[in-house]
């Protein structure tokens, strides 16, 4: 997902469940708009929104953020380019999951007809 080389110059993220839009600033080297921004273009980026319409970003959501940044600002994409790549990736993730599922379906299936044939 992120490369390593992408992230030297940011922190560590800290092991909390929730951020607020600050510290995901912070954490990412972006401002606060900039991520109102992004959360409108990028599909992927859904944080939680509390009271008083506050939002609080998990931990995915910080890693993709990052991702983004390392996209357009490191990589020079535009936004459709990095939103583009960004769907790319999802795609080959659901399309490998499949695939894993279905080799997994496909084990059980021959043991249940090995059983049978018993």
């Amino acid at each position: 997902m992120l490369e390593p080389s992408h992230n030297k110059d940011l922190p560590p993220i800290p092991a909390k469940r929730y951020f607020t839009i600050g510290e995901v600033s912070e954490l990412c080297a972006v401002k606060p708009h900039v991520l109102r921004y992004w959360e409108q273009e990028f599909p992927q980026l859904k944080p939680v929104k509390r009271r008083g319409n506050r939002r609080y970003y998990q931990r995915q959501d910080v890693m993709i953020i990052r991702q983004i940044r390392a996209l357009l600002y490191d990589q020079g994409f535009t936004i459709g380019g990095a939103r583009n790549r960004l769907e790319g990736e999802e795609a080959r993730e659901d399309v490998s999951h499949s695939q894993q599922v279905i080799r997994q379906l496909r084990v059980e299936l021959e043991d249940i007809l090995r059983l049978l044939r018993r």
